[in-house]
């Protein structure tokens, strides 16, 4: 919980709300799935090649700004796991893309599941307008034009 001015939540750095934010999602997460098998980062890139439309390893290292190695790592974990699978760019036959399995699907469906448990629970004193409200305004935050 943010101390720092808690008398006026306007005097509050945007920056410690978002720390507040993800640490409140990794201790939910941690809790819920204690026994899972990859870390908040992995499946994260998980959830990623799932809602994109085509994914490619040099995709995931530009979005999550990581290294190639790291995610070339992960990504033969994730085939190790049979979440995902790689083919050929009809486009480009040097560049693979990047697509889960059935497998992937339904531990993206199990993240999901935790993901919108944890956003009722942080959100369980709003009222459905300032959900919206939230996050159209988190919605404009991140997609500002430089």
């Amino acid at each position: 919980m943010i101390m720092i001015y808690s008398d006026n939540p306007q005097k509050i750095f945007f920056y410690h709300y978002v720390e507040e934010i993800i640490s409140n999602y990794g201790s939910f997460f941690n809790s819920v799935l204690k026994d899972n098998d990859m870390t908040i980062k992995e499946l994260s890139v998980l959830l990623r090649i799932r809602f994109d439309d085509i994914t490619t390893q040099h995709d995931l290292v530009d979005v999550f700004n990581v290294s190639g190695a790291y995610i070339a790592k992960l990504l033969k974990k994730f085939e190790g796991n049979e979440y995902i699978k790689r083919e050929e760019d009809p486009k480009n036959r040097r560049k693979k893309i990047v697509k889960l399995t059935e497998k992937g699907i339904e531990k993206t469906d199990e993240l999901i599941k935790v993901i919108g448990d944890w956003e009722n629970e942080v959100t369980s004193d709003l009222t459905d307008d300032e959900i919206i409200i939230l996050k159209n305004i988190l919605f404009k935050i991140i997609n500002k034009e430089d």
